[in-house]
């Protein structure tokens, strides 16, 4: 199964911990953060599926570090606070949100959350989603990817981009959209790296890397899986 990553950003370095390892324990990988700029500084780095927030936070509010997050990425984000005031929870909602689940909570139920906003995110559980294109199968749960039943090597970013294009098919792409979400919301990775990305994973999967026939450049745009009948199922 691969492990869908999560980012608590809590100022309660106890429940953090206690969310952390219940999460560990379902499968998930977990990072915890303490503070807003902290959040910033690791999403400069890695792509997150999932952001579980506190609104106050000590340097400042969750509510802000959503607004910018939005501005970036539409990674889905609950609010976790101690604040049940319903103009917060409206605040929530209208800044991005996706759910806000009030303190004290139940593991249970944060678990039930998080479960139930991932299949709403991403319409089926990412760790059992395979897509077939051509002679190539991608298979995101063991991370796998085969071209003529042969395994093909890929980088963990190499990986992780084309993930996102297979969960995406026929859809254009922003070049923006897949450095934020790929590399991270607050990524400062230029454009190129993504275009050299996009030539390896050609040059592997492509039977003329040249003439791609399934990872088309979008004029002006970004790019694209592009592929007729595009097969994706589970397990």
């Amino acid at each position: 199964m691969t492990e869908q990553r999560i980012l608590i950003v809590d100022d309660d370095a106890d429940l953090s911990a206690i969310i952390s390892d219940m999460l560990t324990d379902h499968g998930f990988e977990v990072a915890c953060v303490e503070s807003a700029a902290e959040a910033f500084a690791i999403l400069e780095k890695r792509s997150f599926e999932l952001l579980i927030l506190d609104i106050n936070l000590p340097d400042e509010s969750g509510f802000a570090l959503c607004r910018e997050l939005r501005a970036a990425s539409s990674v889905p984000v609950i609010f976790a606070s101690a604040r049940t005031d319903e103009m917060d929870r409206i605040t929530g909602f209208d800044l991005g949100g996706d759910d806000y689940i009030p303190k004290p909570y139940s593991m249970k139920e944060l678990l039930s959350r998080v479960n139930a906003l991932l299949r709403r995110s991403y319409g089926m559980r990412k760790e059992d989603l395979t897509v077939r294109f051509g002679d190539v199968c991608v298979q995101l749960g063991p991370r796998t990817v085969t071209r003529r039943g042969e395994l093909v090597s890929l980088s963990l970013r190499e990986f992780d981009l084309l993930a996102y294009l297979c969960r995406h098919p026929n859809t254009a792409i922003p070049k923006q959209e897949l450095l934020n979400e790929v590399w991270g919301a607050f990524s400062a990775v230029e454009a190129s790296t993504l275009t050299v990305h996009i030539r390896w994973l050609r040059e592997k999967l492509e039977e003329d890397p040249a003439e791609p026939k399934y990872l088309k450049t979008v004029y002006k745009l970004g790019y694209c899986l592009e592929v007729e009948g595009c097969a994706q199922d589970i397990g």
